[in-house]
């Protein structure tokens, strides 16, 4: 295929609007199947990436690309994917980050070069470029024991308490850790959270929403300091009041020596506003890169105290991104899942979109619906900025 071929100029036209992305060194989500299974590249300090290294951190979230998962009996809940995921399987995700670092190799001081961990990859001598796992719950759609055991055993896995006991119990990783909750015991400093095997500029925890029955609502939070600068970060300094306040983060220098933090938030079930005030008053600073948060309200049972609520849904995800302030606000779990057992009949779900639950806070505003919606209306003043996004499965998102 000559280079005058259409597809051809096509394929190398789209390679370097790619390129021009990446180049920006910031964060890429992917989205891998069309329910809570996601892809955090993170790129590495620039001292990272001298002489060969890699040039992202690879965490994989929550991974269930094949199959069904049951909760508790087959005969109570069996689902599986309504849509094939986007990934099947840790060998084409490998590949996936195979060809990141590829695209990124015109990045490197030594323009061309693959990394040595790509090439070694390539060899055979590396068995993968997962760099790290996270699990937030034992149940089977977040902990899907086929699925895991695809990950090679050396790669480190962080996760919930009773999760972590499960994955420990089958004796595949060597490394299992349980991720500690955010300011459990001390100051909220998001620098404790960075545990062996995680380099020092990453730390994993975990946000808890108090009187939950369920054990459901709570939150994964990654911060990372890797020293790249935020061009929104820059943007908003720009136009910050002459006050001095601002609203993100300053954009961190290569040398200096501030260590303030970017997170990104994962709450797949979702986690009161509440339980969330912490973050804005962590010292030192942490900076709400993109809270993730489904839409759908959902529950078992009736309605009201009769029902179980499993996902909080659009309105709480309002209510928490007004507290947490993030750039970017991404749904997750919101997947119809096919499925059969008791639950089904008592699945209860409302597919509340992020416009549908503001539309109805302004109406609140003007007094036109019930008290019930009194709450909501206080938060949509400080959400006109907010930036939502919908990550299909199989899409990716470079978090400016």
């Amino acid at each position: 295929m000559s280079n005058d071929d259409p597809s051809a100029q096509l394929h190398t036209e789209l390679r370097t609007a790619v390129q021009a992305a990446l180049s920006t060194r910031r964060p890429i989500l992917h989205h891998l199947n069309a329910d809570t299974s996601w892809f955090l590249q993170i790129p590495r300090p620039e001292s990272a990436v001298r002489h060969g290294g890699r040039f992202y951190y690879n965490i994989l979230i929550d991974p269930w690309f094949r199959g069904t998962q049951t909760d508790f009996v087959a005969w109570f809940s069996l689902q599986w994917h309504a849509t094939p995921s986007a990934v099947g399987s840790i060998a084409e995700l490998d590949e996936l980050a195979r060809e990141m670092e590829i695209l990124t190799s015109g990045l490197r001081k030594e323009s061309g070069r693959k990394s040595n961990a790509t090439a070694e990859y390539d060899g055979g001598s590396q068995e993968t470029l997962i760099d790290a796992v996270l699990i937030s719950h034992e149940f089977t759609d977040h902990c899907h024991k086929d699925t895991l055991l695809e990950v090679c055993p050396d790669v480190p896995v962080f996760a919930a308490v009773h999760a972590a006991k499960m994955i420990a119990s089958w004796n595949h990783f060597r490394t299992v850790t349980t991720i500690d909750v955010f300011c459990a015991h001390g100051e909220p400093d998001w620098r404790g959270t960075s545990i062996p095997p995680l380099p020092a500029w990453i730390g994993i925890s975990r946000l808890l929403q108090k009187h939950d029955l369920g054990k459901l609502h709570s939150a994964l939070m990654i911060t990372f300091n890797n020293r790249h600068v935020s061009i929104r970060s820059k943007a908003n300094k720009a136009s910050a009041p002459g006050s001095g306040h601002l609203r993100h983060l300053d954009p961190v220098p290569p040398h200096d020596e501030d260590e303030t933090a970017e997170a990104i938030i994962y709450t797949p079930h979702g986690i009161s506003s509440s339980d969330v005030t912490l973050i804005p008053q962590a010292s030192p600073a942490i900076h709400v890169l993109a809270l993730l948060h489904g839409l759908h309200n959902v529950r078992l049972g009736g309605s009201g105290r009769a029902a179980m609520q499993i996902n909080l849904g659009a309105r709480n995800g309002l209510e928490a991104q007004r507290v947490l302030n993030a750039d970017y606000w991404i749904g997750t779990h919101d997947e119809i899942k096919e499925g059969r057992g008791l639950v089904g009949w008592l699945l209860r779900r409302d597919d509340v979109s992020c416009q549908d639950a503001s539309a109805t806070g302004w109406k609140a505003k003007e007094g036109k619906v019930g008290k019930k919606d009194a709450k909501l209306s206080e938060v949509l003043s400080d959400l006109e900025g907010t930036n939502w996004v919908e990550l299909r499965n199989g899409e990716s998102k470079v978090l400016m």
